[in-house]
């Protein structure tokens, strides 16, 4: 496991990131779960600064003892604001950046909360209306959430292709994946329809595809085999 030390996010980040943190890899297994948010990522020992797109399928790794990462998890559509450019090319991809305007690298590692609010003081507003789309798409599906919104469902696909790197289908995918994952117990039948399956077999078929095992194996500590952290 890693060893993840949790910072406070203020009042003047919270439109724009959930959670920042520092991990530091053990050398043990770790397990990266799927996620549908972009990650703007500090790797402390080279100050290289890397996007991490939203992550499609789990992946288990064992990192490199000792070695920490800073990580910002952005709110819908707030990369797409912060790169200046569309996330649809993002998915299960990690790219370099050589740099971020108005964030200035050694400031980001040595005070990432501070470095990070004067970033986004001079930016605009981000646009709510992947927010609220984002909120619909895991309560009532891809056309009534296109309808409420007063939206095609085209044009609802371009608003989270571009603001999030992923389909709203997709989106929703995982996120229903990361309410079973979040539960703690009860029966796999009753997670199920709290996170919106049509039944468990639905739940472990998908559970499976994204994390490689079913529910019943993961939770027992079965998983796949690790492979070195490249990131």
């Amino acid at each position: 496991m890693s060893r993840v030390r949790s910072l406070d996010v203020p009042p003047a980040l919270t439109r724009w990131v959930t959670g920042i943190d520092v991990a530091t890899a053990a050398g043990s297994p770790v397990v990266d779960v799927p996620d549908h948010a972009t990650t703007l990522l500090l790797r402390m020992d080279r100050r290289e600064l890397i996007v991490m797109g939203p992550r499609t399928r789990a992946a288990y790794h064992v990192g490199t003892p000792g070695r920490s990462c800073l990580r910002v998890r952005m709110r819908p559509g707030r990369a797409q604001a912060l790169l200046g450019r569309p996330l649809r090319d993002l998915a299960d991809r990690a790219l370099p950046l050589r740099a971020l305007p108005g964030l200035d690298v050694d400031r980001f590692a040595a005070d990432p909360v501070a470095a990070l609010v004067e970033t986004v003081a001079d930016r605009p507003e981000p646009a709510h209306r992947l927010d609220e789309a984002a909120r619909l798409l895991t309560v009532v599906g891809v056309a009534t959430t296109a309808a409420r919104l007063h939206l095609s469902e085209r044009r609802l696909h371009t608003l989270f292709t571009d603001g999030t790197g992923l389909s709203p289908k997709r989106f929703a995918r995982i996120d229903r994946l990361r309410t079973v994952l979040a539960a703690d117990t009860g029966r796999w039948s009753d997670i199920a329809a709290t996170a919106g399956y049509y039944d468990q077999s639905h739940m472990t078929a998908e559970f499976r595809h994204f994390m490689g095992v079913p529910p019943a194996a993961f939770t027992a500590g079965h998983h796949p085999t690790p492979s070195p952290c490249t990131t």
